[in-house]
């Protein structure tokens, strides 16, 4: 019986929805709410610096199905746009930095994006994230003009598109 209920589990995640590859276009921009925060080597990264450059931000926890599905996607997302002014980062919310450490050790390719810690889960109210994964395009000038709610698939080549359309006005 047990062999029959292995089987049924594993036959239900084979068949899981593809990750999406759209973005939603927010028909009123805002701007991008402070981030500050502490990378995986201790180090304060602040979201403001990085005005002039088009900013991924992606909210996740390692315990999140979709969210851990995304991260090599997005990885090849930073990769595929590595010489561009486009930065990734993702945002740890409530977890420590030795669970997360373990967890990225399994990812391929494994992240080479800064990974920020935001263990108070503060940086959730202010951007607004209702669930997890929940991603923002930031443009240039600071404004949110995507956002993604649920898993995704970073290197789709749409997908990848849209983000390089932010280097020249989100078209």
């Amino acid at each position: 019986m047990s062999v029959l209920l292995l089987f049924a589990l594993t036959g239900l995640a084979a068949e899981r929805p593809p990750a999406r590859h759209s973005l939603t276009l927010l028909k009123n921009p805002t701007a991008a709410p402070a981030l500050i925060l502490k990378d995986i080597d201790d180090e304060l990264v602040d979201i403001s610096k990085l005005k002039g450059k088009v900013v991924v931000v992606n909210f996740w926890a390692t315990w999140c199905p979709p969210c851990r599905r995304e991260m090599g996607s997005l990885e090849r997302l930073h990769l595929a746009t590595a010489d561009q002014d486009i930065v990734v980062l993702a945002v740890n919310v409530g977890e420590d930095v030795e669970s997360v450490f373990s967890f990225l050790g399994t990812v391929e390719p494994q992240p080479s994006f800064p990974m920020l810690f935001d263990q108070d889960t503060d940086s959730m109210e202010s951007w607004k994230v209702k669930g997890l994964p929940t991603t923002y395009v930031v443009d240039r000038d600071g404004l949110i003009r995507y956002r993604a709610i649920g898993g995704r698939q970073f290197d789709h080549p749409e997908l990848i598109k849209r983000v390089r359309s932010c280097l020249n006005g989100c078209k």
